[in-house]
């Protein structure tokens, strides 16, 4: 139920980012699922044509979100030799990922061709070019970077709220999949971050000028 304003008091004037900052509120209580138009609206004690006005859609509320979350990565005090840039890009990502509720499942589900992304964005590509790639080659990189570090935050975000729980024993115990008994415990691995190491590697090693 929207809240009711006491009479004579002064109306702080809403812009778009206290909405945005709403919504990153209602994600760190109660998650993305949570995450709506009118819980926003009702969050800030506002009717829900207050909200649209600054984000007309749910779909442009979770861009807006998203783009506030990358945004939030800080691009001072890089390393200058560019494959030392490139990964500290990636793990303040990974960083800024997890410091909220289910923050990889907002950025994933968003093209947020906005401020906070292209300025990470530009700056991850930056490093990828100095380090001699060619265009597409960086694109690619980039690419490469992001669904790792979106992938491996997702999966760890899912297992917090999930208590941990997570095994394919149940799965595997008839037998059908051989393969995958053998392997099954490195396979629930939930080293997260050794694993986020070990993929960055592998996609930084051959990036390298001289690579074929």
């Amino acid at each position: 139920m929207t809240k009711k304003q006491a009479p004579g008091t002064p109306r702080t004037p809403l812009d778009a980012d206290t909405v945005v900052r709403a919504a990153l509120d209602l994600l760190d209580d109660k998650g993305a699922a949570a995450v709506s138009v009118r819980g926003v609206a009702e969050r800030l004690g506002v009717r829900m044509n207050t909200v649209l006005w600054h984000a007309k859609t749910k779909g442009r509320l979770l861009e807006l979100m998203a783009d506030a979350i990358v945004g939030e990565i800080p691009l001072d005090d890089l390393p200058a030799p560019w494959h030392e840039r490139a990964r500290e890009l990636a793990h303040r990502y990974r960083r800024c990922l997890l410091a909220h509720r289910d923050g990889a499942v907002i950025v994933a589900g968003t093209y947020a061709a906005e401020p906070g992304t292209l300025r990470f964005t530009d700056a991850m590509i930056a490093a990828l070019l100095d380090g001699g790639l060619d265009e597409r080659r960086a694109s690619w990189v980039f690419w490469t970077i992001q669904y790792l570090t979106l992938g491996l935050a997702q999966e760890e975000q899912a297992l917090a709220a999930q208590d941990g729980v997570h095994t394919l024993g149940p799965a595997l115990a008839g037998g059908d999949y051989p393969a995958l008994a053998r392997v099954a415990a490195h396979l629930e691995d939930a080293a997260f971050t050794e694993r986020f190491e070990f993929g960055l590697s592998r996609i930084l090693s051959p990036a390298g000028p001289t690579a074929p």
